[in-house]
C-alpha cells in the first residue's frame, strides 16, 4: 500500500483561551511519523511524509500527493485538532474513499472522542503506534479484522468501536531507527530563519515515559507511562548512523540524564568512537548536574543543554512537585556555563499560589543566573495532569471547555487573567534579553565560539 503521513500539529507559540498562534517553521522533524514510516516500510509499504504547515502552498501539495496514495495518516495535537479536522475534510472532498488514520498526543489522551472531534477520520491510533500501524495496514488490506488490532478505535458505519487494548513496547531496543530519509526535502534547525546550530539537524529519542511526577504534566494520565530506556549501546549505534549524514542531533527525551550510569556509558562510547556531531540535549533536570558527567558530555560533543527550571521561587517549585531547589538550579546552570554549553531555561508563570511578587522574584532570579536562552510561558492546565484533575474536582474546569486550558483568574486557576500572563511572559522575555550585560556577554561568547547563531536567534525573537 501507499501511505501519505501528514504532520498536522503545527508549531504553537503562546496559547490563550481565544487564539492559538502557529509558527510556520518546524525546528525538528516529526519523529513519531518517522517511526511510523519505518514500521510501514519494513512491511513493504511505500511512504511519503508531508509537513502541512511548513509547505508554501499546502493545499496544492496535499492534492498532488493524494493522487497516488491508498491511505492517509495524520498526527494530531490537542491545540491543532480543529485544523486537522479541516485537512481531513479536504481529503475526503478530494476522494471520500481514502481511509484516514489519526494518531498523536490528542488521540492518545482522547482516543474514542478523537473520532468525534475529527468526524471524517476512520481509525484512531492510541498510544505507541510503532506496532499497531502494521496491524492497521493489514486491516486495510483485508487480511486482518480491525477488531483484533491493539490500540485503536475505528468507525464501523456510524458506530465507533474499540480494537484490543494498547500494547506497551517494553524493549525499546527492538524498535528500528526512524526513517529520516522521508523528510530529506525539509530543512530543520532554524529559529527566526537562522540556523541555531550546525545544519543539517535531526532529532532522536532515547527513552519513553518519565520517572518524575510534576503536577502540570499530563503524562500522569497515560496508563503506559512507565519509564523505559534504550540501552547505551543502542543509543550510540543510532548516533553513529546519524553522524554519517547530519551535523547536529537534538535529543528530545523528557529526562535524558535521569540514569547517570547510562549517560556515562553513552558519553564514554561517543568519545571512544570519535563521532563528529553536535549534541543538543533537551529536558535535562538540574539535579542531574555532575562535574565528571558534564566534562564527558563536553568532550563527546554536547553543545546545548536545556533545563526545565519552571520557577525562580521555591514556593512555586514545591507547588509543582519539581523536587529541586533554587541552589541546585544555580549550581547546574553555572556548571553548564563552565563547560561552555549554550544553556536554555524554560519557565512557567501563573501558578495559583503565585502573586505579582512571586513573578518578579522569578524574573530577578532568571536574570541572576548565566542563562543564554529563556522561554517564559503561561501555566497550562492540561488534560490528566494533577492540576487538571484538582481543578475539575473543584469545579473550575469543565471538560467540555477544552483539553488544554491556560491558567486564568476568571476560572479561579490563577491570580491573573490569561492576557495578563501572556503580557508578563513577553515582558519577562524582553527584560532578560535587553540587558546590556547580557548582550555584551553573548557577543563575547559568540566571538569565542566563532558562532553568532544564538545572538541572531535572540535578536529575531526580540
Amino acid at each position: 500500500m501507499r501511505f501519505l503521513l501528514i504532520d498536522g500539529q503545527g508549531r504553537s507559540a503562546f496559547v490563550t483561551s481565544e487564539k492559538v498562534s502557529v509558527m510556520k517553521d518546524a525546528f525538528t522533524p516529526p519523529l513519531g511519523l518517522l517511526y511510523i514510516g519505518k514500521a510501514l516500510e519494513d512491511e513493504g509499504h511505500t511512504v511519503e511524509i508531508l509537513q502541512f504547515f511548513t509547505e508554501e502552498k499546502p493545499e496544492e501539495q496535499l492534492k498532488k500527493s493524494l493522487s497516488s496514495v491508498d491511505s492517509v495518516g495524520l498526527c494530531v495535537s490537542t491545540h491543532s485538532y480543529k485544523e486537522v479536522a479541516q485537512i481531513v475534510k479536504n481529503i475526503k472532498e478530494t476522494d471520500k474513499s481514502i481511509p484516514i488514520i489519526i494518531g498523536g498526543p490528542h488521540c492518545t489522551f482522547h482516543s474514542k472522542e478523537s473520532l468525534k472531534h475529527i468526524p471524517l477520520a476512520d481509525i484512531c491510533l492510541e498510544g505507541e503506534g510503532d506496532l499497531s500501524i502494521k496491524e492497521v495496514a493489514k486491516g486495510l488490506e483485508g487480511t486482518k479484522k480491525l477488531s483484533e488490532v491493539p490500540g485503536i478505535y475505528y468507525r464501523d458505519h456510524k458506530t465507533i468501536k474499540p480494537g484490543k487494548p494498547p500494547e506497551v513496547i517494553k524493549d525499546l531496543d527492538s524498535i528500528p531507527f526512524p526513517a529520516r530519509h522521508l523528510v530529506d526535502k525539509y530543512d530543520y534547525g532554524k529559529i527566526n530563519n537562522t540556523y541555531f546550530f550546525k545544519p543539517k539537524l535531526t532529532s532522536m529519542v532515547t527513552s519513553r515515559g518519565c520517572p518524575f511526577h510534576c503536577r502540570f504534566c499530563s503524562r500522569l494520565a497515560l496508563s503506559y507511562n512507565t519509564f523505559r530506556q534504550r540501552s547505551a549501546e543502542n543509543v550510540v549505534k543510532e548516533i553513529q548512523e546519524i553522524n554519517e549524514k547530519y551535523c547536529s542531533v537534538y535529543i528530545v527525551d523528557d529526562n535524558f540524564l535521569a540514569d547517570k550510569k547510562r549517560a556515562h556509558k553513552i558519553m564514554d562510547a561517543l568519545i571512544k568512537t570519535k563521532t563528529d556531531i553536535d549534541l543538543l540535549v533537551s529536558g535535562a533536570r538540574v539535579d542531574s548536574a555532575n562535574y565528571e558527567l558534564y566534562k564527558k558530555m563536553k568532550k563527546a560533543g554536547v553543545k546545548y543543554l536545556e533545563f526545565g527550571i519552571e520557577s525562580g521561587n521555591q514556593e512555586a517549585l514545591d507547588f509543582y512537585n519539581k523536587k529541586v531547589t533554587l541552589d541546585q538550579i544555580r549550581k547546574a546552570v553555572k556548571l553548564g556555563r563552565k563547560m561552555n554549553f549554550v544553556i536554555a531555561g524554560n519557565f512557567i508563570l501563573g501558578a495559583p499560589i503565585e502573586t505579582k511578587k512571586h513573578i518578579e522574584q522569578t524574573i530577578r532570579f532568571t536574570c541572576s543566573i548565566p542563562l543564554d536562552i529563556v522561554l517564559f510561558r503561561p501555566l497550562m492546565y492540561t488534560y490528566g495532569s494533577d492540576l487538571w484533575n484538582k481543578a475539575v474536582q473543584d469545579g473550575n474546569i469543565n471538560e467540555t471547555d477544552g483539553y488544554s486550558i491556560v491558567a486564568d483568574s476568571n476560572k479561579n486557576l490563577s491570580s491573573f487573567t490569561s492576557d495578563e500572563l501572556v503580557n508578563m511572559c513577553h515582558n519577562a522575555t524582553k527584560k532578560f534579553y535587553r540587558r546590556p550585560s547580557y548582550m555584551a556577554r553573548q557577543i563575547g561568547r559568540s566571538i569565542m565560539r566563532r558562532d553568532f547563531s544564538v545572538v541572531k536567534a535572540g535578536w529575531g525573537t526580540l
